[in-house]
């Protein structure tokens, strides 16, 4: 699903305009990015959370020369979706 599919879902599923539904979305994802970028973690009940993960960096090899490469430390946005019952209700936060 890309953006404008999931705005179409929304819109679809509420009584709102495409405008303010576009609007809803880029703001819940600027806000999730802000609060991770921070350090926080972000729970959202029965969808999942998003936190930030840190890799270490480590030594890799180029595939095509086999030659030794330094691979650097990096931090990333890692989404974890919430747990779900047979009744299909998250268990658990």
């Amino acid at each position: 699903m890309n953006f404008a599919e999931l705005i179409a879902e929304v819109v679809d599923g509420t009584a709102v305009a495409k405008g303010t539904a576009e609007i809803v979305v880029r703001r819940l994802d600027q806000t999730i990015q802000a609060a991770t970028a921070g350090g926080d973690k972000v729970r959202i009940p029965g969808f999942g959370s998003f936190q930030t993960k840190h890799r270490a960096g480590r030594l890799g090899r180029n595939p095509q020369t086999g030659e030794a490469i330094e691979i650097a430390p990096s931090t990333l946005l890692a989404f974890k979706p919430a747990k779900r019952g047979a009744s299909g209700e998250e268990s658990g936060a």
